[in-house]
């Protein structure tokens, strides 16, 4: 096949058919089976862990150091992170588009974009954390480097996320290279709210409201400064050394066969397609309300634990609870995912919505540890669904349109941007709720209307999500996974039908 101007395809020779026996060479793995290296899965693992630790203790913390720390309003709040998340969706379709139109290095097609976004996003989360001196500006200070945070950690991930599609042709490998790579991104994830949560714990000690008699804002701790740049600076460090790992470690397969000559699919044109493709807007349509809802639950239980229970104290220990959990189980879900399929797994997910709701009516501490390991387990399997459901999304277009190599980015960076837009509209209408029941920024006591929107925040609005994308994600026919075969033929017509350029 090849492409017209236009970017519809067009009859053409048919490329030759490959010799028996024969296989594309592919570096980092077996050349007869396509299998892939120890070595070559843990680097590809590693090289997600730096936007893990980086999301992690933005996730858990962010909200609680702008609205306590930093006294920024609510109002600003919401517009601060919806502004941040919409910079980063946008950016999502303009990575593709440029990732798309570039053209193969001597370090591949997309190893270059990611490296070369490591030493601006490690700036821009150091000075994402840092307390600048003067108050009037602050919120655009933060607005600022949240939205180039969110934008360059963008460009970071979706051309590395769509190596996916690059490292082997075959089906069982990639959801092997998945699940190494979920792995290490929820290790990631632990090692984020680990390290940052206790470096900046004498921050929020309860020694802050202790001589407040009144609700009213409280005193920042005098260090309060200090450790959240310490912590900024430990989790800005694992960009250079694991993106350096991945490079070491991992190699794209080469597409020797491609005509330099030819031109390739345009960017719109292979969006077009792509969101016309049933089962990828089915795919698309559920994790929207699934990711939201894990989004949500994620950014409000340090402040429902804060300002809505008596549970202080046990922050650090329900975030740990949550992200060993869902470390622990995710091999577990690999393994049930490859037993039972990728359909059945997804029920999975509702294992949050019992707790939940169970977290908002009884707020205690035993209740919440309980809740904290079956939401760890629940988030585990929607990092790791998708992600292994979107190869074989891909694998289903590739059968019906051949379109040739690129176009996995544009899968990728589309799915990106959309799950980015969906958390971006809930935590932006969610946070302006918080000043709608009037939450005061660093008060030492809420509201009881601002305890109530907190709950309503940690168990309703989840539950009613999780529910929504799961009916939306069970209609319809269970999409095929390709044969051994069938996908190195994929490969090898992705490998001759187009350029990359």
């Amino acid at each position: 096949m090849a492409a017209s101007p236009g970017g519809t395809p067009a009859p053409a020779v048919e490329a030759p058919a490959p010799q028996p026996g024969a296989h594309p060479s592919e570096p980092g793995s077996d050349s007869r089976a396509g299998r892939l290296s120890f070595c070559t899965k843990l680097c590809y693992g590693l090289g997600g862990v730096p936007n893990q630790v980086a999301s992690s203790a933005t996730a858990f913390y962010l909200q609680l150091f702008l609205l306590d720390v930093a006294q920024i309003p609510a109002a600003q709040v919401s517009l601060l992170l919806f502004g941040g998340k919409v910079s980063g969706a946008a950016a999502d379709p303009v990575a593709g588009f440029f990732i798309n139109r570039s053209r193969r290095t001597g370090s591949g097609r997309l190893m270059p974009w990611v490296l070369g976004c490591v030493p601006f996003i490690a700036l821009a989360y150091f000075f994402l954390w840092f307390l600048p001196p003067f108050t009037n500006l602050r919120g655009l200070w933060y607005t600022t480097f949240y939205c180039l945070f969110q934008a360059l950690a963008t460009f970071f991930q979706v051309p590395y996320t769509a190596l996916t599609m690059l490292l082997t042709p075959s089906p069982r490998e990639r959801d092997s290279a998945t699940a190494y790579r979920m792995t290490m991104e929820m290790a990631g994830t632990l090692m984020g709210a680990a390290v940052h949560g206790l470096i900046v714990s004498g921050a929020h000690g309860p020694h802050r409201c202790e001589d407040a008699a009144l609700p009213g804002p409280g005193t920042v701790s005098p260090d309060a400064t200090r450790l959240y740049s310490i912590a900024a600076a430990v989790v800005a460090v694992t960009y250079p050394v694991c993106s350096g790992l991945l490079y070491l470690g991992v190699k794209e397969q080469a597409d020797p066969s491609a005509p330099a000559s030819s031109q390739g699919l345009s960017f719109l044109a292979g969006l077009g397609l792509t969101v016309r493709h049933p089962p990828y807007l089915k795919l698309v349509i559920s994790f929207l309300f699934i990711s939201a809802a894990v989004q949500v639950e994620q950014n409000y239980l340090v402040l429902f634990c804060t300002h809505a229970s008596r549970l202080h104290d046990h922050i650090q220990g329900l975030v740990l609870t949550i992200l060993v959990s869902a470390v622990l189980s995710t091999p577990l879900w690999e393994w049930v995912l490859q037993r039972f399929g990728k359909r059945m797994s997804a029920f999975g997910v509702c294992v949050m919505v019992p707790f939940a709701i169970l977290l908002a009516a009884v707020p205690t501490a035993p209740v919440a540890y309980v809740v904290a390991f079956g939401s760890g387990v629940s988030i585990a399997v929607s990092l790791l669904l998708p992600w292994s459901m979107l190869p074989d999304v891909v694998d289903d277009f590739q059968r019906q349109h051949q379109p040739g190599p690129g176009l996995e980015t544009i899968f990728y960076s589309s799915y990106v941007f959309f799950t980015k837009l969906s958390g971006a509209s809930a935590l932006g209408i969610s946070t302006l709720s918080l000043e709608f029941a009037g939450y005061e920024a660093g008060a030492c006591q809420q509201a009881e209307q601002v305890v109530v929107t907190l709950k309503v925040l940690i168990g309703a609005v989840p539950t009613c999500m999780i529910l929504i994308g799961l009916c939306i994600l069970m209609v319809g026919p269970t999409l095929k996974v390709p044969s051994q075969d069938t996908s190195r033929q994929l490969h090898f017509q992705r490998s001759t039908s187009y350029s990359l350029a």
